[in-house]
Protein backbone atom coordinates (compact mmCIF):
# COMPACT_ATOMS: atom_id res chain seq x y z
CA UNK A 1 0.00 0.00 0.00
CA UNK A 2 1.11 3.36 -0.20
CA UNK A 3 1.12 6.66 2.02
CA UNK A 4 -2.18 7.54 0.77
CA UNK A 5 -3.73 4.06 1.09
CA UNK A 6 -2.27 4.14 4.37
CA UNK A 7 -4.20 7.30 5.76
CA UNK A 8 -7.23 6.01 4.45
CA UNK A 9 -7.47 2.25 6.12
CA UNK A 10 -5.93 4.11 9.73
CA UNK A 11 -8.78 6.71 9.06
CA UNK A 12 -11.82 3.90 8.23
CA UNK A 13 -10.60 2.06 10.99
CA UNK A 14 -10.69 5.31 13.15
CA UNK A 15 -14.22 6.05 11.73
CA UNK A 16 -15.86 2.61 12.43
CA UNK A 17 -14.17 2.61 16.08
CA UNK A 18 -16.09 5.84 17.00
CA UNK A 19 -19.44 4.39 15.56
CA UNK A 20 -19.02 1.44 17.58
CA UNK A 21 -19.13 3.01 20.50
CA UNK A 22 -22.95 4.65 20.20
CA UNK A 23 -25.05 2.23 17.51
CA UNK A 24 -25.24 -0.66 19.85
CA UNK A 25 -27.00 1.28 22.56
CA UNK A 26 -28.78 3.73 20.41
CA UNK A 27 -32.51 2.50 21.19
CA UNK A 28 -31.66 2.34 24.68
CA UNK A 29 -30.50 6.07 25.15
CA UNK A 30 -33.30 7.35 23.36
CA UNK A 31 -36.25 5.39 24.43
CA UNK A 32 -34.67 4.47 28.32
CA UNK A 33 -31.60 6.95 29.18
CA UNK A 34 -33.51 10.15 27.81
CA UNK A 35 -36.79 8.91 28.39
CA UNK A 36 -38.73 9.25 24.93
CA UNK A 37 -39.87 6.35 24.30
CA UNK A 38 -39.98 3.13 21.75
CA UNK A 39 -41.78 5.14 19.29
CA UNK A 40 -39.25 8.17 19.02
CA UNK A 41 -36.12 5.41 19.49
CA UNK A 42 -38.07 3.61 16.45
CA UNK A 43 -38.57 7.02 14.33
CA UNK A 44 -34.39 8.08 15.15
CA UNK A 45 -33.77 4.42 13.50
CA UNK A 46 -35.93 5.45 10.54
CA UNK A 47 -34.69 8.37 9.76
CA UNK A 48 -31.34 7.13 9.68
CA UNK A 49 -32.39 5.53 6.67
CA UNK A 50 -34.60 8.48 5.60
CA UNK A 51 -31.59 10.89 5.99
CA UNK A 52 -29.71 8.17 3.65
CA UNK A 53 -31.79 7.72 0.70
CA UNK A 54 -31.88 11.78 0.51
CA UNK A 55 -28.62 12.50 0.43
CA UNK A 56 -26.87 9.74 -1.54
CA UNK A 57 -28.58 10.78 -4.95
CA UNK A 58 -26.53 13.94 -4.64
CA UNK A 59 -23.49 12.59 -3.01
CA UNK A 60 -22.18 10.88 -6.27
CA UNK A 61 -22.98 13.93 -8.56
CA UNK A 62 -20.68 15.82 -5.98
CA UNK A 63 -18.30 13.48 -5.66
CA UNK A 64 -17.89 13.64 -9.49
CA UNK A 65 -18.02 17.59 -9.52
CA UNK A 66 -15.31 17.91 -6.64
CA UNK A 67 -13.80 14.99 -6.33
CA UNK A 68 -14.37 12.40 -3.38
CA UNK A 69 -12.03 13.79 -0.67
CA UNK A 70 -13.95 17.70 0.13
CA UNK A 71 -17.49 15.53 -0.05
CA UNK A 72 -15.57 13.08 2.82
CA UNK A 73 -14.37 16.17 4.88
CA UNK A 74 -18.28 17.75 4.40
CA UNK A 75 -19.64 14.16 5.78
CA UNK A 76 -17.34 13.52 8.75
CA UNK A 77 -17.86 17.74 9.96
CA UNK A 78 -21.72 17.09 9.46
CA UNK A 79 -21.74 13.62 11.34
CA UNK A 80 -19.28 14.99 13.93
CA UNK A 81 -21.94 17.47 14.68
CA UNK A 82 -25.04 15.11 14.49
CA UNK A 83 -22.95 12.77 17.20
CA UNK A 84 -22.77 15.56 19.52
CA UNK A 85 -25.69 17.13 19.30
CA UNK A 86 -27.50 13.50 19.68
CA UNK A 87 -25.42 13.15 23.21
CA UNK A 88 -26.21 16.55 24.07
CA UNK A 89 -30.08 16.70 23.10
CA UNK A 90 -33.05 16.24 25.71
CA UNK A 91 -36.31 16.58 23.89
CA UNK A 92 -37.67 14.53 20.72
CA UNK A 93 -37.17 17.34 18.04
CA UNK A 94 -33.36 17.94 18.92
CA UNK A 95 -32.78 13.85 18.66
CA UNK A 96 -34.41 13.74 15.29
CA UNK A 97 -32.30 16.37 13.89
CA UNK A 98 -29.46 15.32 15.02
CA UNK A 99 -29.82 11.85 14.09
CA UNK A 100 -30.73 13.31 10.44
CA UNK A 101 -27.20 14.84 10.10
CA UNK A 102 -25.26 11.83 12.05
CA UNK A 103 -27.38 9.35 9.52
CA UNK A 104 -26.69 11.86 6.33
CA UNK A 105 -22.85 12.40 6.93
CA UNK A 106 -22.36 8.33 8.41
CA UNK A 107 -24.27 7.77 4.24
CA UNK A 108 -22.37 10.15 2.30
CA UNK A 109 -18.79 9.14 4.02
CA UNK A 110 -19.41 5.06 2.64
CA UNK A 111 -19.39 6.09 -1.28
CA UNK A 112 -16.67 8.51 -0.66
CA UNK A 113 -14.23 6.15 0.83
CA UNK A 114 -14.60 3.78 -1.62
CA UNK A 115 -14.01 6.55 -4.67
CA UNK A 116 -10.28 7.33 -2.75
CA UNK A 117 -9.78 3.42 -2.39
CA UNK A 118 -10.52 3.40 -6.50
CA UNK A 119 -8.19 6.23 -7.10
CA UNK A 120 -5.64 4.76 -4.70
CA UNK A 121 -6.00 1.39 -6.21
CA UNK A 122 -4.72 -0.45 -9.74
CA UNK A 123 -7.67 -3.22 -11.14
CA UNK A 124 -5.68 -6.24 -9.85
CA UNK A 125 -5.11 -4.55 -5.97
CA UNK A 126 -8.22 -3.64 -5.75
CA UNK A 127 -10.03 -6.75 -4.33
CA UNK A 128 -7.34 -6.59 -1.47
CA UNK A 129 -7.88 -2.82 -0.53
CA UNK A 130 -11.50 -3.20 -0.05
CA UNK A 131 -11.00 -6.33 1.83
CA UNK A 132 -8.52 -4.48 4.61
CA UNK A 133 -11.43 -1.97 4.46
CA UNK A 134 -13.90 -4.34 5.73
CA UNK A 135 -11.85 -5.83 8.14
CA UNK A 136 -11.03 -2.52 9.71
CA UNK A 137 -14.40 -1.83 9.78
CA UNK A 138 -15.53 -5.10 11.55
CA UNK A 139 -12.63 -4.92 13.98
CA UNK A 140 -13.26 -0.89 14.21
CA UNK A 141 -16.79 -1.62 15.44
CA UNK A 142 -15.95 -4.56 17.19
CA UNK A 143 -13.30 -2.66 19.53
CA UNK A 144 -15.87 0.30 20.04
CA UNK A 145 -18.80 -1.80 20.99
CA UNK A 146 -16.82 -3.19 23.45
CA UNK A 147 -15.17 -0.43 25.29
CA UNK A 148 -18.25 1.55 24.89
CA UNK A 149 -20.25 -1.26 26.53
CA UNK A 150 -17.71 -0.68 29.44
CA UNK A 151 -18.22 2.96 29.87
CA UNK A 152 -21.85 3.05 29.19
CA UNK A 153 -24.56 3.28 32.51
CA UNK A 154 -28.01 3.53 32.06
CA UNK A 155 -28.44 5.41 34.70
CA UNK A 156 -26.23 7.85 34.12
CA UNK A 157 -26.90 10.30 30.72
CA UNK A 158 -23.53 11.76 31.22
CA UNK A 159 -21.72 8.31 30.47
CA UNK A 160 -23.89 8.30 27.23
CA UNK A 161 -23.21 11.77 26.55
CA UNK A 162 -19.68 10.84 26.67
CA UNK A 163 -20.08 8.10 24.16
CA UNK A 164 -21.13 10.36 21.33
CA UNK A 165 -18.60 13.09 22.29
CA UNK A 166 -16.12 10.39 21.67
CA UNK A 167 -17.86 9.00 18.15
CA UNK A 168 -17.58 13.01 17.43
CA UNK A 169 -13.99 13.22 18.19
CA UNK A 170 -13.29 10.28 16.18
CA UNK A 171 -15.06 11.87 13.18
CA UNK A 172 -12.77 14.92 13.76
CA UNK A 173 -9.46 12.78 13.41
CA UNK A 174 -10.58 11.68 10.93
CA UNK A 175 -11.07 15.19 9.41
CA UNK A 176 -7.45 15.96 10.05
CA UNK A 177 -5.85 12.42 8.73
CA UNK A 178 -7.90 12.40 5.26
CA UNK A 179 -7.03 15.73 4.81
CA UNK A 180 -3.75 15.19 4.71
CA UNK A 181 -4.10 12.57 1.40
CA UNK A 182 -2.91 13.33 -1.86
CA UNK A 183 -5.04 10.95 -4.25
CA UNK A 184 -3.10 9.35 -7.34
CA UNK A 185 -4.42 9.05 -10.56
CA UNK A 186 -5.60 5.20 -10.97
CA UNK A 187 -5.01 3.36 -13.78
CA UNK A 188 -8.16 1.73 -14.99
CA UNK A 189 -8.77 -1.69 -16.70
CA UNK A 190 -9.42 -2.12 -19.77
CA UNK A 191 -12.28 -4.33 -20.99
CA UNK A 192 -13.98 -1.40 -19.18
CA UNK A 193 -17.83 0.54 -20.15
CA UNK A 194 -17.34 3.23 -22.87
CA UNK A 195 -16.48 6.35 -21.30
CA UNK A 196 -19.05 8.92 -20.28
CA UNK A 197 -19.37 12.60 -20.74
CA UNK A 198 -22.21 13.55 -17.77
CA UNK A 199 -23.05 11.44 -14.92
CA UNK A 200 -27.01 11.65 -15.43
CA UNK A 201 -28.64 8.75 -13.87
CA UNK A 202 -30.26 7.55 -17.29
CA UNK A 203 -26.71 7.25 -18.64
CA UNK A 204 -26.49 4.74 -15.43
CA UNK A 205 -29.53 2.89 -15.94
CA UNK A 206 -28.21 2.17 -19.30
CA UNK A 207 -25.70 0.07 -17.97
CA UNK A 208 -26.95 -3.52 -17.98
CA UNK A 209 -24.26 -4.99 -16.20
CA UNK A 210 -24.49 -2.28 -13.29
CA UNK A 211 -28.68 -2.87 -13.05
CA UNK A 212 -28.13 -6.13 -12.71
CA UNK A 213 -25.83 -5.74 -9.89
CA UNK A 214 -27.88 -3.27 -8.31
CA UNK A 215 -30.66 -6.10 -8.22
CA UNK A 216 -28.50 -8.68 -6.98
CA UNK A 217 -27.00 -6.18 -4.43
CA UNK A 218 -30.22 -4.89 -3.36
CA UNK A 219 -31.27 -9.00 -2.79
CA UNK A 220 -28.00 -9.60 -0.80
CA UNK A 221 -28.72 -6.78 1.67
CA UNK A 222 -32.54 -7.74 1.83
CA UNK A 223 -31.33 -11.42 2.66
CA UNK A 224 -28.21 -11.21 4.69
CA UNK A 225 -27.84 -7.49 6.30
CA UNK A 226 -31.27 -6.58 6.45
CA UNK A 227 -32.15 -9.27 8.66
CA UNK A 228 -29.77 -9.48 11.16
CA UNK A 229 -31.27 -7.10 13.53
CA UNK A 230 -34.43 -7.54 12.93
CA UNK A 231 -36.05 -10.63 11.54
CA UNK A 232 -33.57 -13.16 11.96
CA UNK A 233 -32.80 -11.93 15.80
CA UNK A 234 -36.98 -11.92 16.56
CA UNK A 235 -36.87 -15.63 14.99
CA UNK A 236 -33.91 -16.93 17.29
CA UNK A 237 -36.14 -15.62 20.27
CA UNK A 238 -39.55 -16.80 19.01
CA UNK A 239 -39.01 -19.99 17.65
CA UNK A 240 -35.40 -21.41 18.86
CA UNK A 241 -35.85 -19.72 22.50
CA UNK A 242 -32.31 -17.78 21.86
CA UNK A 243 -31.71 -15.74 25.16
CA UNK A 244 -30.67 -12.29 25.03
CA UNK A 245 -26.99 -13.34 25.94
CA UNK A 246 -26.57 -16.25 23.30
CA UNK A 247 -27.96 -13.51 20.55
CA UNK A 248 -25.32 -11.43 21.60
CA UNK A 249 -22.84 -14.69 21.38
CA UNK A 250 -24.07 -14.76 17.48
CA UNK A 251 -23.35 -11.07 16.49
CA UNK A 252 -20.26 -11.73 18.26
CA UNK A 253 -19.39 -14.97 15.90
CA UNK A 254 -20.15 -13.01 12.81
CA UNK A 255 -17.67 -10.57 13.36
CA UNK A 256 -15.28 -12.76 14.89
CA UNK A 257 -15.63 -14.74 11.85
CA UNK A 258 -14.95 -12.09 8.88
CA UNK A 259 -12.08 -10.81 11.27
CA UNK A 260 -10.56 -14.20 11.12
CA UNK A 261 -11.50 -15.41 7.92
CA UNK A 262 -10.83 -12.08 5.36
CA UNK A 263 -7.72 -12.55 4.34
CA UNK A 264 -7.42 -16.55 4.33
CA UNK A 265 -10.78 -16.17 2.42
CA UNK A 266 -9.25 -13.41 0.09
CA UNK A 267 -6.52 -16.01 -1.16
CA UNK A 268 -9.15 -18.08 -2.23
CA UNK A 269 -11.15 -15.79 -4.36
CA UNK A 270 -8.63 -13.37 -5.75
CA UNK A 271 -8.00 -15.93 -8.67
CA UNK A 272 -11.86 -17.07 -9.14
CA UNK A 273 -14.30 -15.15 -11.11
CA UNK A 274 -16.21 -12.49 -9.20
CA UNK A 275 -19.41 -13.90 -10.44
CA UNK A 276 -19.13 -17.57 -9.13
CA UNK A 277 -17.89 -16.20 -5.62
CA UNK A 278 -20.93 -14.13 -5.65
CA UNK A 279 -22.53 -17.34 -6.45
CA UNK A 280 -21.30 -19.52 -3.77
CA UNK A 281 -21.80 -17.08 -1.26
CA UNK A 282 -25.87 -17.68 -1.88
CA UNK A 283 -25.21 -21.69 -1.42
CA UNK A 284 -23.62 -20.67 1.57
CA UNK A 285 -26.00 -18.48 2.98
CA UNK A 286 -28.63 -20.97 1.98
CA UNK A 287 -27.10 -23.50 4.20
CA UNK A 288 -27.23 -20.72 6.81
CA UNK A 289 -30.72 -20.27 6.75
CA UNK A 290 -31.29 -24.17 6.95
CA UNK A 291 -29.51 -24.30 9.85
CA UNK A 292 -31.69 -21.41 11.06
CA UNK A 293 -34.57 -23.50 10.61
CA UNK A 294 -33.15 -26.64 12.29
CA UNK A 295 -32.43 -24.34 15.07
CA UNK A 296 -36.44 -22.84 15.37
CA UNK A 297 -37.96 -26.08 14.09
CA UNK A 298 -35.81 -29.05 14.88
CA UNK A 299 -37.16 -29.27 18.43
CA UNK A 300 -33.77 -30.62 19.11
CA UNK A 301 -32.31 -29.56 22.60
CA UNK A 302 -32.00 -25.91 23.34
CA UNK A 303 -28.25 -26.10 23.56
CA UNK A 304 -27.78 -27.36 20.18
CA UNK A 305 -30.95 -24.86 18.66
CA UNK A 306 -28.45 -22.20 20.67
CA UNK A 307 -25.16 -23.69 18.65
CA UNK A 308 -27.16 -23.66 15.21
CA UNK A 309 -28.16 -20.27 15.67
CA UNK A 310 -24.49 -19.04 16.59
CA UNK A 311 -23.53 -20.99 13.81
CA UNK A 312 -25.77 -19.60 11.63
CA UNK A 313 -24.22 -16.08 12.18
CA UNK A 314 -20.56 -17.51 11.31
CA UNK A 315 -22.01 -18.39 8.27
CA UNK A 316 -23.24 -15.18 7.02
CA UNK A 317 -19.88 -13.78 8.34
CA UNK A 318 -18.09 -16.04 6.36
CA UNK A 319 -20.17 -15.00 2.63
CA UNK A 320 -19.97 -11.59 4.09
CA UNK A 321 -15.72 -12.00 3.97
CA UNK A 322 -16.07 -13.22 0.36
CA UNK A 323 -18.26 -10.52 -0.49
CA UNK A 324 -15.83 -7.65 0.50
CA UNK A 325 -13.22 -8.07 -1.68
CA UNK A 326 -15.51 -8.66 -4.78
CA UNK A 327 -18.95 -6.60 -5.10
CA UNK A 328 -17.29 -3.38 -4.31
CA UNK A 329 -14.55 -3.58 -6.66
CA UNK A 330 -16.68 -4.76 -9.08
CA UNK A 331 -19.16 -1.63 -9.01
CA UNK A 332 -15.75 0.66 -9.56
CA UNK A 333 -14.96 -1.18 -12.35
CA UNK A 334 -17.55 -0.96 -14.02
CA UNK A 335 -18.10 2.60 -13.57
CA UNK A 336 -17.00 4.71 -17.07
CA UNK A 337 -13.72 6.59 -16.71
CA UNK A 338 -14.78 9.75 -13.85
CA UNK A 339 -18.18 8.16 -13.15
CA UNK A 340 -16.54 6.18 -9.74
CA UNK A 341 -18.44 8.10 -7.48
CA UNK A 342 -21.85 8.29 -9.08
CA UNK A 343 -21.83 4.33 -9.37
CA UNK A 344 -20.54 4.29 -5.82
CA UNK A 345 -23.58 6.10 -4.28
CA UNK A 346 -25.85 4.53 -6.36
CA UNK A 347 -24.86 1.29 -4.88
CA UNK A 348 -24.53 2.55 -1.98
CA UNK A 349 -28.70 4.05 -1.95
CA UNK A 350 -29.30 0.33 -3.24
CA UNK A 351 -27.98 -0.60 -0.21
CA UNK A 352 -29.85 1.88 1.92
CA UNK A 353 -33.15 0.86 0.59
CA UNK A 354 -32.58 -2.83 1.15
CA UNK A 355 -31.53 -2.14 4.65
CA UNK A 356 -35.00 -0.38 5.07
CA UNK A 357 -37.18 -2.56 3.35
CA UNK A 358 -35.93 -5.73 5.01
CA UNK A 359 -36.50 -5.54 8.86
CA UNK A 360 -39.83 -4.10 7.62
CA UNK A 361 -40.97 -7.17 5.61
CA UNK A 362 -38.51 -10.06 7.94
CA UNK A 363 -39.08 -8.87 11.04
CA UNK A 364 -43.05 -9.37 11.59
CA UNK A 365 -42.23 -12.27 9.94
CA UNK A 366 -39.75 -13.64 11.89
CA UNK A 367 -41.52 -12.99 15.21
CA UNK A 368 -44.56 -15.00 13.94
CA UNK A 369 -44.36 -16.97 10.48
CA UNK A 370 -41.29 -19.09 11.44
CA UNK A 371 -41.40 -21.58 9.23
CA UNK A 372 -42.07 -19.34 5.91
CA UNK A 373 -39.72 -17.06 7.34
CA UNK A 374 -36.88 -19.14 6.10
CA UNK A 375 -38.34 -20.83 3.59
CA UNK A 376 -38.48 -16.97 1.84
CA UNK A 377 -35.14 -16.37 2.80
CA UNK A 378 -33.97 -19.49 1.74
CA UNK A 379 -35.33 -19.35 -1.75
CA UNK A 380 -33.64 -15.42 -1.29
CA UNK A 381 -30.44 -16.85 -1.05
CA UNK A 382 -30.70 -19.31 -4.02
CA UNK A 383 -31.74 -16.31 -6.08
CA UNK A 384 -28.57 -14.69 -5.21
CA UNK A 385 -26.45 -17.36 -6.89
CA UNK A 386 -28.80 -17.42 -9.75
CA UNK A 387 -28.38 -13.46 -10.60
CA UNK A 388 -24.78 -13.72 -9.67
CA UNK A 389 -24.30 -16.80 -12.77
CA UNK A 390 -26.82 -14.29 -14.70
CA UNK A 391 -24.28 -11.13 -14.24
CA UNK A 392 -21.27 -12.89 -15.05
CA UNK A 393 -22.43 -13.67 -18.56
CA UNK A 394 -22.74 -9.77 -18.82
CA UNK A 395 -19.23 -8.97 -17.77
CA UNK A 396 -16.07 -8.66 -19.34
CA UNK A 397 -13.25 -11.14 -19.02
CA UNK A 398 -11.20 -8.81 -17.20
CA UNK A 399 -14.20 -7.07 -15.03
CA UNK A 400 -14.52 -10.86 -13.76
CA UNK A 401 -11.36 -11.68 -13.60
CA UNK A 402 -9.18 -8.87 -12.54
CA UNK A 403 -6.01 -10.48 -11.81
CA UNK A 404 -6.28 -11.83 -15.95
CA UNK A 405 -5.18 -8.07 -16.60
CA UNK A 406 -2.12 -8.64 -14.99
CA UNK A 407 -0.91 -11.78 -16.14
CA UNK A 408 -1.68 -10.54 -19.42
CA UNK A 409 1.14 -8.10 -18.50
CA UNK A 410 3.72 -10.73 -17.04
CA UNK A 411 3.71 -13.06 -19.88
CA UNK A 412 3.80 -10.17 -22.25
CA UNK A 413 6.50 -8.21 -20.56
CA UNK A 414 4.93 -5.12 -21.31
CA UNK A 415 3.38 -2.16 -19.32
CA UNK A 416 -0.14 -2.59 -17.73
CA UNK A 417 -3.10 -2.96 -19.49
CA UNK A 418 -4.51 0.18 -17.93
CA UNK A 419 -4.86 4.12 -19.05
CA UNK A 420 -3.92 6.45 -16.40
CA UNK A 421 -6.55 8.00 -15.49
CA UNK A 422 -8.24 9.90 -12.22
CA UNK A 423 -11.68 7.61 -11.45
CA UNK A 424 -13.67 10.80 -10.42
CA UNK A 425 -12.92 13.66 -11.40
Amino acid sequence: MGAAMRRIHVGNALGAFGLGFTVPFLYVYVAQVRGLGSMTAGLVLAVFAVAALVVLPFAGRAIVLRGPLPVLLTALVTAAFGALSLGLASNATAVLLSAAALGAGQAVMQPALATMIVDCSMADTRSRAFATQFFLQNLGLGVGGLIGGHIVDTTRASSFTLLFAIEAAMFLVLVVIMATVRVPHAPRIKGDAPKAEGGSWKQLLGNRAMVQLSVLGFVLFFACYGQFESGLSAYGVEAAGISTSALGTAMAANTAMIVVAQFAVLKFVERRKRSRVIAAVGLIWAVAWLTAGYAGLGHGSQTMATAAFVSTYALFGLGEAMLSPTVAPLVADLAPTGLAGQYNSAFALVKQLALAVGPAVGGPMGASLHGPYVVTFLLFSLGITFLALRLGRQLSPVQNQPWLAKSRVVAQGGAAPAEPVRASA
